[in-house]
């Protein structure tokens, strides 16, 4: 299973639910259900704000950007889970699963810092709204879409590079239906100081700031909308606010959650951490269509008029 010289496993080794695997059928269509959902609603949220000029604003073109980045998400996480559970597909090549980690932890990151970006969005039209459109302006907004994708694949670059020079000496089973940069590094037999420190450093700067920010911002809107005289000017001004907060508890809340299960709830059956996990990563893609499907008039018009389109 490894080669000789180097200590390289040729395939890592997948864990689904283990002591379930005679329920993987009814797990299936629930995973599907939500995966087909996650996929089909983040590519109609895309295709809505694309062909109607009225939705290419700051507060729709950061939303298309979530969307894009919780697509990158599911799609990264997609063959494997199925492949577990649909097919009993456990094994993942070498190459194959520090792509999968690089794509994952990427569009993670991605979608942390588009949620900090749609937080200075709701400050700005609140705070400003005047000169709203003015200050957040479309090469401004293309500039930081870039510079969120570039930040992303920029600092998770090193780390697939770090792992594939390190000795693993056969050991090649890991803990999750995919694969994730904190679970890899648990298995080399040499040093992976580098890949720990580079690791932390990423999260810190990452979901630790993004995270921060995020809160200020909101203590900011809060600020600035108690300062609004007339009720009527409070309730529109937060009313703004209610999709983009939900999107954070959404991202935030299960992310947590898991943390906790892991540090806490050390008796908790491994199964059900490794289910929390999986549906860490699928809550967010499936939930926030469905979220400003709901909550922005503007996007369901649009949804309705598409339909009708192909109709």
């Amino acid at each position: 299973m490894f080669n000789s010289s180097q200590f390289t496993p040729k395939y890592f080794l997948l864990t689904g639910l283990p002591g379930l695997e005679t329920l993987y059928p009814w797990f299936v269509f629930p995973f599907c259900t939500m995966y087909l959902v996650a996929l089909v609603g983040n590519s109609l949220i895309l295709t809505v704000i694309k062909k109607n000029t009225s939705l290419h604003q700051p507060m729709y073109l950061f939303l298309a950007m979530l969307a894009f980045a919780e697509l990158g998400v599911s799609a990264s996480t997609l063959p494997t889970v199925l492949g577990i559970f649909l097919f009993g597909a456990n094994e993942i090549c070498f190459e194959a699963c520090l792509l999968q980690m690089f794509s994952i932890h990427s569009f993670s990151i991605m979608e942390s810092g588009v949620l900090l970006a749609m937080s200075v969005d709701r400050f700005v039209a609140i705070y400003n709204p005047l000169r709203y459109t003015a200050i957040l302006t479309l090469p401004r907004i293309a500039g930081s879409a870039a510079v969120l994708g570039l930040k992303s694949v920029t600092l998770m670059f090193p780390l697939p590079f770090l792992l594939k020079h390190l000795p693993f000496c056969g050991h090649n089973v890991l803990s999750h239906s995919y694969c994730l940069h904190s679970d890899l590094i648990q298995l080399p037999c040499g040093n992976t100081r580098p890949n720990s420190i580079l690791g932390l450093c990423i999260v810190t700067s990452t979901f630790g700031l993004d995270s921060l920010l995020i809160v200020i911002s909101y203590m900011l809107i809060l600020y600035t909308v108690l300062g609004i005289s007339s009720g009527e000017g409070r309730r529109k001004a937060l009313g703004t606010c209610v999709s983009h907060m939900c999107a954070v508890l959404v991202y935030y809340v299960p992310m947590i959650s898991v943390a906790l299960v892991h540090r806490f709830v050390k008796q908790a059956a491994p199964a059900v951490r490794l289910f929390l996990a999986n549906v860490y990563l699928l809550v967010p893609p499936v939930l926030n269509p469905i979220i400003y499907s709901v909550k922005t008039k503007q996007i369901r018009q649009g949804l309705i008029r598409l339909f009708l389109q192909r109709k």
